[in-house]
């Protein structure tokens, strides 16, 4: 056991695993809005959104949480700036009431906020600037959902962080993950400081999974999934909460969700399975609470190659880990659990990822179905080889290959889906 390493593990899980309300592109622009319009110290007249285009995507087909049904950047950047709280970060619109909904209606038709497509910069990149007469307030988000990256008032700086610096200080921490480490960890850590961090995840999750199971909130995956396949099985309601959490996330419910390297709908997949699983075969709290560290850093530990947005769905990674996270708390060998994650890997690495919208709920569906299969296959002591496809001769070359081609191989598809999606 590592102390100092299992330390570094801490500190990942408390910065990643964050409360956020909503789909995190939108909520980003919103809390970049707030942040700006506090900036300028009044309403603006005119407020311009400049994002990349993995933002556009991800906006585009989702709602904005607390808006009544209201969709887009334009949308959620106004909210932001009448109604949202800029010191409440990824929970900006929690604050927002029916008046600031109206405004934001009348402010949609005036025309007040305009959006352009920033090219050259970061995946994740929110530039909102707020001005009012002669004065401005910018602020600039890069790489974070969750941090202001820069503030200017009038062109002056009034705080800022090296982005670069940043990212590769995360980065730094994020090159001790490895999955013998990660499944050591589980075991024997002390996880004393992440356990609040944990709990907090798998009380919130299961929340919002239980509003998208009582109401209609988009397609309602997880809602069929129960009415159409036994529910007593706990294959089904693994799937079907996740996939419920998503419904109603991606269709504007108040409530949130924690993340996982920046997403909700990760966060959901990650974690909603792991539970079901622990319940189902009479876990402590403490065996769950393990295995939630299994599966979360897992996940984490696959972005660390694809970066936080790409044209790879997110639900694949996450749905690996939570494989992870189902093979753990099952008492099964390291082997079994390092193969729970390639078999899931080598069945749905690729889906691609065309926006948030209702649809996510179905490819969470479709990813832990497979992660499900990859942990079954394991325990039969079937693993999909080295050479076959994309999958190497450890795990670790096997997750790095499929981060490659997250981040590498399908920059031209991320362009193309863009594109089609913006006409």
């Amino acid at each position: 056991m590592d102390k100092e390493l299992f330390s570094i593990y801490d500190s990942i899980l408390i910065n990643e695993l964050k409360p956020a309300l909503g789909c995190t592109e939108p909520i980003a622009i919103a809390f970049a809005a707030a942040t700006a319009r506090a900036a300028l110290g009044r309403m603006p007249e005119r407020i311009t959104v400049e994002c990349s285009g993995n933002i556009v995507k991800n906006v585009k087909g989702v709602t904005v949480p607390n808006s009544k049904g209201m969709k887009g950047i334009e949308a959620a950047a106004l909210l932001g700036a009448i109604g949202g709280d800029e010191n409440k970060a990824l929970e900006v619109l929690s604050t927002v009431t029916d008046e600031d909904i109206e405004k934001t209606r009348k402010l949609l038709s005036a025309s007040v906020c305009s959006t352009a497509l920033a090219e050259g910069v970061p995946g994740l990149y929110i530039s909102v600037k707020a001005e009012y007469g002669q004065e401005s307030a910018e602020a600039t988000i890069i790489d974070c959902h969750n941090e202001i990256c820069s503030l200017k008032k009038n062109g002056k700086v009034l705080s800022s962080r090296n982005a670069q610096g940043t990212e590769s200080k995360e980065d730094e921490a994020k090159k001790h993950l490895s999955v013998e480490n990660i499944i050591d960890y589980g075991r024997n850590g002390d996880l004393s400081a992440v356990k609040d961090v944990l709990r907090e995840q798998w009380r919130i999750n299961e929340r919002i999974a239980e509003a998208g199971l009582e109401d209609e909130y988009g397609a309602t995956v997880g809602r069929t999934l129960l009415k159409r396949y036994d529910r007593n099985d706990v294959r089904i309601r693994a799937r079907a909460k996740a996939a419920a959490g998503s419904d109603a996330r991606m269709s504007g419910c108040s409530l949130p969700v924690v993340i996982n390297s920046g997403s909700g709908n990760q966060g959901l997949t990650v974690s909603l399975p792991v539970i079901e699983y622990g319940k189902a075969l009479s876990r402590t709290e403490e065996e769950i609470l393990r295995a939630l560290a299994v599966s979360n850093l897992i996940a984490i530990h696959q972005k660390r190659y694809i970066g936080p947005l790409s044209a790879y769905c997110g639900a694949v990674s996450a749905a690996a880990g939570a494989a992870a996270g189902i093979a753990f708390i099952s008492g099964t060998d390291d082997k079994v659990i390092a193969d729970s994650i390639s078999n899931t890997l080598a069945s749905v690495g690729g889906i691609v990822c065309d926006g948030a919208k209702p649809s996510c709920a179905a490819k969470i569906s479709s990813a832990l179905e497979a992660a499900i299969l990859g942990f079954e296959l394991a325990e039969e002591q079937k693993a999909f080889e080295n050479g076959e496809g994309l999958v190497k001769e450890n795990i670790e070359k096997t997750i790095e290959t499929f981060g490659k081609v997250g981040k590498e191989g399908m920059k031209e598809t991320d362009i193309e889906i863009l594109h089609l999606m913006i006409d």
